[in-house]
C-alpha cells in the first residue's frame, strides 16, 4: 500500500461515481481516509459529545460531498425509488450542517423522511423502497448511520435507539439461521414483492456488517454508550457482525486456492470477487479495533491475507478488479469497474491503517 496507489484508487473512485449510494459511500471513505478522527472511527469522534465542526473547504469529505446535497427537497438527493441511497449522504449533510445551515435542515428531512414517509415491513423495519415494503442488505450501510448520527446532533437516546434496531430487524428477516448448512449467520440479499434476491450475496454482507459497525462505532463514542436499551442492542449487533464474518471466513476457508470470496459467498459457480471481499475485510480490521476481545487473530489474520489478495489485484491505475457488475448482480461477467470497489479499497486501507495504530 503506497501513497501513489491510494491516491490513483481515490482518483478512480471519484470518476467513476454518479449514483446516490455512491456518492455517499465515496464521501464517507474520505473522511475515514484523509480526516480520520473525525469518522466514527476516530479518537475525537464527539467532542464534547457534540458533532465535530469542519471546515468545508479544508475536508476533502465535505467539499466533495456538498454538490451531490440537495439542500431544497426531502431527501439529500434522488434515489431513484430508493430510500437509503440519498441517506447515504446524510453524515456529511450533517457535518457540512454545522456551519451550513441549510444543509442541517436537509439532513432533518432526510431523517423524517425516513421515519414517517417511507413503508415499513411487519416488524417495523424501514423499507428500502419508496414504493413497497421491501428489504435490502445495502439499506444497512446507508440509513442506520445517518439516523445514529443525528441522534448524536439532537441528543436523541430514542432516535439512537432506533438506529441500532433497525439494524436488527434487518437481520430478523435477512438473516440465514445460524445453524443453516452452509450459510449460517450470513444474510440473503433482498427480500420483498419487487426484486427478491434470497441468494448470499458478499457485497450485500459486506454492506449489512459495515452498516453494523458504524452504528455500533457512533453509539460507543457517544453519551449514551451506558444506557440499558443501547447497550443491549450493540450486544446484538456485535453478534450479527461476528456471525457474517464468522460465515465468510468458514466459506472462505473451504477453498483455500481461492483468495476472494465469491460474488454468492456459497455458490462455487461465481467468481472470486473485490468488492464483497474487500468491505468485509474493512469491517473485520474496524471490529479488531472496536472490540478487540471479541475480533482477535483469527480475524485480522484473516483480514491480513484477505487485504494482500486485494492490493495485488489492484492495476496500476487503480482500479479494483474482478468485480461484480453493481448494477446488476446477477451479471456472471466480471467487470473490470466499479465506483462501489474503488470506495471499499479506500475503507479497506483506512480501516487497516487505524486497527495497526491503535
Amino acid at each position: 500500500m503506497t501513497t501513489e496507489l491510494i491516491n490513483s484508487v481515490i482518483t478512480q473512485g471519484q470518476q467513476l461515481a454518479t449514483h446516490s449510494w455512491e456518492y455517499g459511500t465515496f464521501a464517507e471513505a474520505l473522511l475515514e481516509w484523509y480526516t480520520p478522527s473525525s469518522s466514527v472511527f476516530g479518537n475525537n469522534t464527539f467532542p464534547d459529545g457534540k458533532i465535530p465542526v469542519l471546515q468545508v473547504g479544508d475536508t476533502r469529505s465535505l467539499s466533495y460531498a456538498k454538490p451531490q446535497i440537495s439542500t431544497s427537497s426531502d431527501t439529500l438527493v434522488d434515489g431513484d425509488g430508493a430510500t437509503g441511497d440519498p441517506a447515504s449522504l446524510g453524515v456529511s449533510a450533517i457535518l457540512i450542517g454545522q456551519t451550513e445551515s441549510d444543509y442541517l435542515s436537509a439532513a432533518e428531512r432526510q431523517v423524517q423522511h425516513l421515519l414517517t414517509a417511507v413503508p415499513r415491513w411487519s416488524n417495523g423495519a424501514i423499507s428500502q423502497r419508496e414504493s413497497v415494503a421491501e428489504l435490502w442488505a445495502d439499506f444497512i450501510y446507508m440509513a442506520p448511520p445517518t439516523l445514529a448520527y443525528w441522534a448524536i446532533q439532537t441528543d436523541n437516546v430514542t432516535l439512537l435507539t432506533t438506529a441500532i434496531q433497525q439494524c436488527n430487524l434487518y437481520k430478523e428477516v435477512l438473516g440465514v439461521a445460524t445453524n443453516a448448512k452452509s450459510a449460517g449467520g450470513l444474510w440473503h440479499h433482498i427480500i420483498g414483492p419487487e426484486s427478491q434476491d434470497l441468494g448470499i450475496w458478499s457485497t450485500g454482507n459486506g454492506w449489512a456488517a459495515a452498516g453494523m459497525s458504524r452504528v455500533y462505532a457512533t453509539a460507543k463514542k457517544s453519551r449514551f454508550a451506558n444506557d440499558g436499551n443501547v447497550q443491549s442492542g450493540l450486544a446484538q449487533i456485535k453478534s450479527n457482525i461476528r456471525a457474517i464474518l464468522d460465515g465468510a471466513i468458514a466459506l472462505d476457508a473451504a477453498e483455500p486456492n481461492e483468495p476472494l470470496l465469491r460474488n454468492y459467498l456459497n455458490d462455487t459457480l461465481w467468481f472470486g470477487e473485490l468488492s464483497g471481499t474487500t468491505l468485509l475485510t474493512a469491517t473485520a480490521y474496524r471490529m479488531a479495533q472496536l472490540e478487540p476481545a471479541d475480533f482477535g487473530s483469527s480475524y485480522t489474520t484473516w483480514a491480513d491475507s484477505k487485504r494482500q489478495a486485494i492490493t495485488g489485484m489492484i492495476n496500476g491505475d487503480g482500479l479494483l478488479s474482478p468485480v461484480i457488475n453493481p448494477l446488476n448482480w446477477n451479471d456472471m461477467t466480471p467487470a473490470t469497474q466499479s465506483p462501489e470497489a474503488q470506495s471499499f479499497a479506500v475503507l479497506m486501507f483506512s480501516a487497516y491503517r487505524d486497527y495497526s495504530s491503535s
